[in-house]
């Protein structure tokens, strides 16, 4: 009954999107032994990727969540192919749960390609293990341990028209720790033979960290990475999340920053196309408006941006969302990059997107219809289990 109402609550107050997303051109920027090129568009991303990959001389990893069975998703398969068939090593890992349909539907990959779906309970008592419900949620590519490809963006056509998304390509040095996360999860997952034993050289650079959620392993440091962030925060956090439901220690972070003169201002889906989620994520707006928290509404197309940048010099893309999901459940991976230019970049993008955003007054918030509201009180209990 729950989900019914709220769908025609949802119907009710969505208003038509642009089916194009603005276009920004953002140029290459070197930070350190690195080229960091940033991406909001998904035409251009695809364009990217497979020819990184048609480049490939010696390996492809490829990590994602969703991955289409349409003409986007046919050609990563053909390339991936003809990079296996000419003797690269290809592996590929893809959230299981979400690919049911392609696997069915799809014809068998190239018998020299790596092919592994995550699978969250591989025995029956892995049922009890409360670490085996998380899924992967990552989007990773890196070629050659040199180039990589980390983001929000899975693989598909929808996402190149309508939706608004963040991905970055790294070329350098760094990419190598791209490259090990994907290394680690693979080699956690699967079975001793299917194992990768290569490894790229990797190196300590603090201008580029790579942050990776484990959940066998119990360790979380993106939400970590982000709360420490914010308590440095002096000037400007300028956050996009698809899902912002912070709990109490991250509400409480932003709430200090907010006392101490910082400008915090919150990019969300307006009106959210995730009908559960959004109702219930909307509960915990009015507590961001009387803490001064400014939240403005997305309207130029189904955001799914999950980037944060602060101050003009932190800044991190990724794929997580501020959720109990991505916090402390799922699967994630994030980079976190101390450079001006990058930040300035990510202030352009944040621009950009607000410019198709409306701003969420306290007393417009406030005074929503009362129905809108029932809606959010029903649903507040679940945004403990986005």
């Amino acid at each position: 009954m729950i989900t019914a109402m709220t769908g025609l609550l949802e119907y009710a107050a969505r208003e038509t999107l642009d089916e194009a997303v603005p276009r920004l051109h953002l140029a290459e920027v070197q930070v350190g032994k690195n080229v960091l090129q940033l991406y909001k568009d998904g035409h251009e991303l695809y364009a990217a990727m497979l020819a990184a990959i048609d480049g490939a001389g010696e390996s492809i990893y490829l990590e994602c969540s969703l991955w289409r069975d349409d003409e986007v998703g046919s050609a990563f398969t053909r390339h991936l192919e003809q990079k296996a068939a000419q003797g690269v090593a290809v592996y590929v890992m893809y959230g299981g749960f979400g690919n049911r349909i392609r696997a069915r539907a799809s014809r068998p990959f190239h018998s020299g390609m790596h092919i592994l779906g995550h699978r969250s309970f591989q025995r029956p008592w892995h049922m009890l293990d409360p670490r085996r419900y998380a899924q992967d949620h990552r989007k990773l590519l890196v070629v050659d341990g040199g180039v990589g490809f980390i983001g929000g963006y899975n693989l598909g056509k929808r996402y190149t028209t309508g939706w608004r998304d963040t991905h970055l390509r790294l070329c350098g040095p760094a990419a190598a720790e791209l490259a090990h996360a994907f290394i680690d999860s693979w080699n956690r997952l699967s079975v001793p033979h299917e194992r990768i034993a290569h490894r790229y050289p990797r190196h300590f650079d603090p201008s580029i960290v790579v942050r990776a959620n484990d959940a066998l392993q119990l360790t979380f440091p993106i939400r970590d990475m982000y709360i420490e962030a914010i308590d440095r925060a002096e000037r400007t956090i300028l956050l996009s999340n698809a899902s912002f439901v912070p709990d109490r220690s991250m509400f409480a972070a932003l709430q200090a920053a907010v006392a101490r003169g910082v400008d915090v201002r919150v990019l969300v889906p307006w009106p959210s196309d995730r009908i559960i989620a959004g109702r219930a994520a909307c509960s915990a707006f009015t507590r961001c408006l009387l803490a001064g928290i400014r939240l403005f509404g997305y309207r130029g197309g189904q955001l799914r941006a999950k980037t944060c940048t602060i101050d003009g010099q932190w800044s991190t893309v990724g794929s997580a969302h501020l959720d109990l999901l991505s916090s402390v459940v799922n699967y994630e991976c994030n980079v976190e990059i101390y450079d001006a230019a990058i930040a300035s970049q990510m202030q352009e993008i944040f621009a950009c997107d607000t410019a198709n955003a409306v701003e969420l007054s306290l007393a417009t918030w406030i005074n929503r219809p009362w129905y809108i509201k029932l809606s959010e009180r029903l649903l507040a209990p679940l945004r403990f289990l986005l």
